[in-house]
């Protein structure tokens, strides 16, 4: 599997660390990252460069994109650039984990009625089973996405209960579900 992973070049001085144990953990569950745009690329690189080479950096992203099984958003640090490489993925048809470690989601895409869009709030401890969940989901090992809508009421709380046992929402929900059915 070949994922695109993405986030704000100018967030990288705040959050260097999560994009790196981010793209770590894919590496360890044998995904082929496309990250050094990201990784290896300061925003000063990206201005100082001619309009050609800036267009050049342009078609490699969208190649990768392109390439790429999935794609993989940090969105912590907003980015009008994430956004746009985010929408192209979804338009090829790519399943898209956005992750945020604060803060509230990002408001195009947390709420968002696309199938291929999964929107997860993670810590440290939280962000190994979100992968291994999402990257479930991707390989078709998932038995069934299902989506619904709940009250703010109920968002709040289940949001509540995953932080508290440390866990995603989703895994929450099956717990309770694996619970009940005993």
């Amino acid at each position: 599997m070949r994922a695109y992973f993405t986030a704000s070049i100018v967030g990288r001085k705040y959050h260097l660390s999560k994009y790196q144990q981010i793209v770590e953990l894919l590496k360890s569950k044998g995904v082929e990252m496309l990250d050094e745009h990201i990784l290896n690329v300061s925003e000063k690189d990206i201005q100082l460069q001619s309009r050609e080479k800036r267009l050049a950096f342009h078609q490699r992203l969208e190649d990768g994109i392109n390439s790429s099984d999935f794609l993989i958003a940090e969105t912590s640090f907003p980015s009008i650039s994430v956004g746009y490489e985010i929408s192209m993925a979804l338009d090829r048809g790519k399943p898209v984990l956005i992750l945020y470690s604060e803060g509230d989601p990002p408001a195009l895409f947390a709420y968002h009625e696309n199938e291929k869009i999964v929107c997860e709030m993670y810590t440290p401890e939280t962000l190994l089973s979100i992968i291994t969940d999402f990257l479930h989901f991707v390989r078709g090992e998932a038995d069934t996405r299902f989506t619904f809508f709940i009250s703010s009421k109920q968002a709040a709380y289940l949001a509540k209960q995953a932080k508290k046992n440390r866990v995603p929402k989703s895994v929450y929900l099956r717990n309770l579900i694996d619970k009940d059915m005993v």
